[in-house]
């Protein structure tokens, strides 16, 4: 199929989106939104770092439980190259976390919102790089959207916006590197907890050292359930107000740091030159560059405080970063270094073996409940990013369910929760211990760094027109030192790293099997518009009755009158007094003001009564309730009503003063005119609440969607069985749109693609 067809049906000039758009007068008062935090004192601004404290940094600050011991799985075989792996934890700290996502990354949100999805909506907003052509130029007029022509003077980003938009390798491309990046964090999702937990339980050990490694993983068998079993509560609630011992914890950890630099060897502080990690690599070569696996471990995470931008804001992250976690985390390791330089036999165990004695009790205790916070703060943002990935149809309708009234992008999904609960506890119970466990997670956080820097360097190439040289050394930098690690990794691959490539695989076989039948399907409806003429034709038959209430049809279709239409009439000859077009769209932005929400547009004659509607959603945004959708649309459309009249009357009256001497001008008594269009209306409007009040019934196609005859065994495989799989066994549409059940009519239509 041509591309072409996202051009069609031409859409109308800017006066004419004027006149039809309802809302557009008021569209041109509202101010762009402001994310969380993004204003304020600077009480205010101290309080949200704060805050972020205890909710976007629980995963790297628990990190120092495992990442040493991970790096030297075989002991340590010469005392300098703790030096070594210390200088290598220091800049991997300095490079990846600070330089590059507190200064650097951040600035690449989207309308204060963060992640993976955040970069691709952003890029396909100012580029048509989404699969489904759903555009229409009224999108860039919504306040939020916030497009930028690229001048004529920056070549450079009209040429990468042509090459983007022309090509569909390059779409693809963009597509698919994004859902790899939401499957690894799905993945990061099941092993945080599992490694977290594990790590904070083993060092029970030291106290009780006649337990053994199975007696261990069955004590966090049952943190491990209990934490996927809360996780309906959401955040706020589970996560948020443990948040003071996150910092505890960093007090714990850097006054722990401290004593073991004084007591044991306070010149590992030389770690800082880095020619400590030229030598280690001259003195180990290979195994220096496979223990690279362990060292990322201390990074884990990192990409929360990006996915998580959206409660707090730049600075807070800036300030709690540099001033709380960097000093902390890197306090101690340095103090695991100074207690390894006299006790290198404890490397296994050198968290806790590091301890003082009298801390050893409260330590261990708070880092089982920051082990299990980390974790809820890496699942919340797993079901916020997957949200996101559904809103723009790269996943199946599964029951998004908000948990906080505070913040909006706090989700649970329970289906998503289970799976990942029990694979979770699956691989704990098979894995056993943090060393093969942590060779998968270290997989899942460097592909993730990856997909942040290609997509980043995207966005500063298209959007925000960098030099040359600045994106050059960007890449270059981060991409190499990603590059080393992952290759690093991959040498575990048969030791635990297969696991998430396993498990991304899958979960983007079906986000990909979903997606490309998700546009498909579009394609077909949009190649199979029914013409508004067909449509008059229908409602002047004899058979066809028009009936009390309001009927809202829902299509995907944003255009157009769809195809199951003429089956509806074809089925039941009736169609109600007051009858809607509706589509559900998702705009690549986070959110969509409520005043912007609706567009509509009228549908053949005026007294056919008949209307299409689009209701725009940012990908952040709540779907309201059916009563309180149902207020708001009619409330909508007796605006529309009111508005086109208006422009009518204002149409009728330029009119009569522009036509010559010579032509038949409009006979309508001066003054009379607007009180005709006045009286009509309020009929109108009146007729509305009087059919709303009769009923409101709303009309769902159920596509069954078949490969073609002629299709590939590897199509009739994703459509046939796939597909119909996961529409069958997931959360149906009426669900997510909050439709009640006894409202509910669907007709059933077969799509051959």
């Amino acid at each position: 199929m041509s591309l072409e067809v996202e051009d069609r049906p031409s859409v109308e000039p800017t006066k004419q989106l004027k006149r039809q758009d309802s809302l557009y007068g008021d569209a041109e008062k509202v101010s762009s939104a402001k994310y969380h935090g993004s204003e304020g004192s600077w009480s205010r601004l101290l309080q949200l770092a704060f805050q972020s404290v205890g909710i976007i940094y629980g995963d790297v600050g628990t990190s120092p439980l495992y990442a040493i011991s991970s790096t030297f799985p075989d002991g340590i075989k010469n005392r300098d190259d703790l030096l070594g792996v210390l200088s290598l934890i220091l800049y991997t700290l300095i490079l990846i976390p600070m330089v590059k996502y507190v200064f650097i990354v951040l600035y690449a949100d989207d309308h204060g919102d963060g992640g993976t999805f955040a970069l691709y909506s952003l890029i396909s907003r100012h580029a048509k790089v989404r699969l489904i052509p759903n555009q229409q130029a009224e999108d860039a007029m919504v306040s939020n959207y916030g497009i930028e022509t690229p001048s004529s003077q920056l070549r450079r980003a009209q040429w990468l916006k042509e090459k983007l938009e022309s090509r569909m390798a390059a779409k693809i491309s963009l597509f698919t590197i994004t859902i790899l990046g939401t499957s690894m964090v799905m993945g990061d999702g099941t092993l945080t907890p599992a490694i977290s937990v594990l790590s904070a339980v083993s060092g029970i050990r030291e106290k009780v050292p006649s337990l053994t490694e199975t007696q261990v993983v069955w004590i966090s068998v049952p943190i491990l359930f209990a934490l996927f079993s809360v996780q309906r509560y959401g955040t706020d609630k589970v996560g948020y107000s443990f948040a003071p011992i996150i910092t505890v914890w960093f007090v714990l950890i850097a006054g722990i740091g401290m004593y073991n630099l004084v007591v044991h060897d306070i010149g590992v502080l030389r770690a800082f030159n880095p020619m400590y990690i030229v030598d280690y690599f001259r003195r180990n070569g290979k195994d220096g560059w496979i223990s690279l696996g362990g060292v990322i471990l201390c990074v884990t995470g990192t990409e929360g405080m990006y996915a998580d931008l959206s409660h707090f804001n730049i600075q807070a992250i800036q300030i709690s970063f540099n001033t709380v976690l960097f000093p902390s985390v890197a306090l101690c390791y340095m103090g695991q270094t100074a207690y390894l330089r006299k006790f290198p036999e404890d490397v296994a165990d050198t968290f806790f073996r590091s301890i003082p004695a009298p801390m050893f009790w409260p330590t261990f205790i708070t880092a089982i409940l920051s082990a299990i916070i980390a974790s809820q703060a890496m699942l919340s943002g797993a079901f916020a990013i997957l949200s996101k990935a559904l809103s723009l149809g790269c996943f199946p309708s599964v029951q998004v369910i908000h948990t906080s009234k505070s913040y909006e992008g706090q989700v649970y999904i329970p289906e998503v929760n289970f799976l990942m609960g029990l694979a979770s506890i699956l691989v704990t119970i098979t894995f056993r211990t943090t060393t093969e466990i942590g060779n998968a997670y270290g997989i899942c956080v460097v592909t993730v760094f990856s997909i942040t820097t290609h997509l980043t360097t995207i966005v500063m190439l298209l959007i925000w027109r960098k030099k040359f040289i600045f994106v050059f050394l960007f890449y270059i930098v981060f991409g190499s030192i990603e590059l080393i690690y992952l290759s690093s990794i991959l040498t575990k691959f048969a030791q635990g790293g297969y696991l998430p490539f396993c498990f991304s695989l899958v979960l983007m076989a079906l986000m990909m099997a979903w997606h490309y039948v998700h546009v498909n399907k579009y394609w077909y409806e949009l190649d199979h518009i029914v013409p508004a003429d067909e449509v008059t034709a229908l409602l002047k038959k004899h058979d066809v009755r028009r009936i009390p209430g309001v009927g809202l049809l829902y299509s995907d279709l944003v255009q157009g009158i769809p195809p199951v239409f003429p089956r509806l009439v074809q089925k039941i000859p009736s169609v109600h007094s007051v009858f809607l077009f509706m589509s559900i769209k998702h705009l690549p932005i986070p959110h969509v003001v409520p005043v912007e929400r609706f567009l509509f547009r009228q549908v053949g004659p005026r007294e056919h009564r008949m209307f299409r509607c689009v209701a725009r959603y940012g990908y952040c945004d709540i779907l309201e309730e059916s009563a309180l959708f149902k207020g708001f649309l009619m409330e909508r459309l007796k605006m529309f009503i009111q508005d086109e009249a208006a422009f009518e009357t204002n149409s009728t009256t330029e009119d009569s003063q522009t036509c010559s001497e010579g032509s038949a001008c409009p006979i309508v008594p001066s003054g009379q005119s607007g009180n005709i269009n006045s009286d009509l209306v309020e009929k109108e409007k009146q007729l509305i609440d009087a059919e709303t009040e009769l009923g409101v019934v709303y009309l769902m196609g159920e596509a069954n969607v078949i490969a073609g005859p002629n299709s590939s065994l590897v199509k009739k495989v994703v459509v046939d069985y796939i597909y119909t799989f996961l529409r069958n066994n997931l959360t149906e549409g009426e669900k997510a749109l909050s439709i009640p059940k006894d409202e509910l009519l669907k007709v059933g239509i077969t799509y051959e693609i």
